[in-house]
């Protein structure tokens, strides 16, 4: 009897190690591709970042299940870094599921054994090919009967340019720029200096308050704040409105720190150009203005990286490179809601039979996903998988709300002053030295 082909899993980050403790629960081999040298190594890049979900959003319920024989218990309250997501977590449900993990494993494409993408006759009756280029040897490819890309999206973070391009200059402009929350325990590189953050999410809103409380304490630094929307509204998030409270702190203590003069904002900032001037950064907007900088961090979300999957039949939307189906419920055109409903295995097909796109990539360019979102994901995505179509149907989650659902506002309206923002209730504003999700 022929050996049972596994489930190739690609990434052994939060969803990758949960898709691969659901298959392991339900006797399905499993291979995790991790192109890092440790589990969740993209975690391990902004780990000194702490989450604004709470340690019950942050563990997936198979992988508990898996890990409490070696004696390990959830952590049941506080707000994680993602080292400490690393370290009590994600680390060791990977030491749990052993040798099913391989690491330096850089998957370089996926196809059908002996079909390209061009060829119908027999498809669905091949096993994927998965080919892998280690760290360290010769590439190789492995045979699968299913796989779950599950590799995320922060290795291409999405340029300063506005038009989705990089800006003129921008690849030239060298270490001026970055595009990850810093690490601002390493104070030399900020204090005493200017500095911009492009962008409008939770990450960005995470850089400006980690730069206020420096600007708090010297004057000398100064923060620049620049959104490409014409207002604000929307840029504080949903407040005390939003079911994951510290999510809603974020907004709030943000909103402080423009009033109180720590940071300055630039709206409408649509940059176009990146020149130098010295050592610093000037960064040119379609409009003409300028702002001059000593640091710009760059933090206007990421795309997820299609290339490797060129040879497979996918349905995306060609606005967002998401799942066509669940498309609709993410897309901050429509609206700005940081949770969407649960979305399971038939949200997630393809017409290339048993590929699944998982976790933040799952939701293409849209920035709302949560981890939550990803765990039911793959719970619903295995039990296709495992022939327990009821089990594949079945909703196993209640998602937080922002609050802030009315949609993302006029691209190009009038600025709005920031007392006009939206779900953002100004009586009830919380300390600006009260810790929450900055960088730890």
């Amino acid at each position: 009897m022929a050996e049972e082909l596994p489930v190739v899993v690609i990434g052994a980050g939060p969803q990758g190690l949960a898709a691969a403790a659901h298959l392991t629960e339900r006797r399905m081999p499993v291979v995790v591709l991790e192109a890092g040298r440790t589990p969740a190594a993209a975690v391990s890049e902004w780990g000194h970042v702490r989450l604004f979900s709470g340690w019950p959003e942050l563990v997936d319920a198979a992988s508990a299940r898996l890990l409490q024989p070696t004696g390990w218990s959830a952590p049941e309250a506080g707000f994680p870094t993602g080292a400490l997501w690393i370290e009590k977590y994600l680390a060791p449900l990977a030491g749990v599921l052993g040798e099913r993990v391989v690491y330096g494993a850089r998957v370089t494409g996926v196809s059908r054994r002996g079909r390209d993408r061009l060829v119908d006759s027999g498809r669905g009756e091949q096993p994927f090919t998965v080919h892998v280029q280690p760290a360290d040897g010769a590439a190789y490819r492995l045979s699968a009967r299913a796989v779950i890309d599950a590799s995320g999206t922060w290795a291409t973070p999405n340029p300063a340019g506005a038009d989705g391009l990089p800006a003129l200059g921008e690849p030239e402009a060298g270490e001026s720029l970055s595009y990850r929350i810093p690490d601002f325990r390493d104070r030399a590189g900020f204090e005493g200096k200017h500095t911009v953050v492009v962008g409008s999410g939770h990450s960005a809103v995470t850089a400006v308050l980690a730069l206020a409380q420096m600007a708090r304490r010297d004057p000398g630094t100064t923060v620049t704040w620049a959104l490409r929307r014409a207002t604000t509204a929307n840029a504080f998030g949903g407040g005390d409105a939003d079911e994951l409270p510290a999510r809603g702190a974020l907004g709030l203590r943000a909103k402080e720190a423009v009033d109180a003069g720590l940071v300055s904002l630039a709206t409408g900032f649509r940059t176009e150009r990146i020149a130098r001037d010295g050592d610093r950064a000037v960064l040119v907007a379609e409009d003409g203005r300028t702002i001059t900088a000593d640091r710009v961090v760059v933090l206007t979300g990421f795309r997820p990286d299609l290339s490797f999957l060129s040879e497979l039949r996918l349905e995306l939307d060609p606005t967002l490179q998401a799942p066509v189906r669940i498309a609709a419920e993410v897309d901050p055109n429509v609206h700005s809601c940081g949770s969407v409903a649960a979305t399971g295995a038939a949200d997630l097909a393809h017409p290339e039979p048993d590929f699944y796109v998982v976790g933040a990539k799952s939701y293409g360019r849209a920035p709302t996903f949560l981890a939550l979102t990803g765990y039911e994901q793959v719970r619903s995505v295995v039990a296709q998988l495992a022939g327990d179509h009821e089990a594949a149907r079945r909703v196993e989650l209640s998602l937080p709300d922002t609050g802030v659902c009315g949609g993302a506002g006029l691209f190009d309206a009038a600025g709005a002053p920031v007392a006009g923002a939206c779900c953002v209730p100004s009586a009830h504003l919380l300390s600006f030295s009260q810790p929450a999700t900055t960088p730890a």
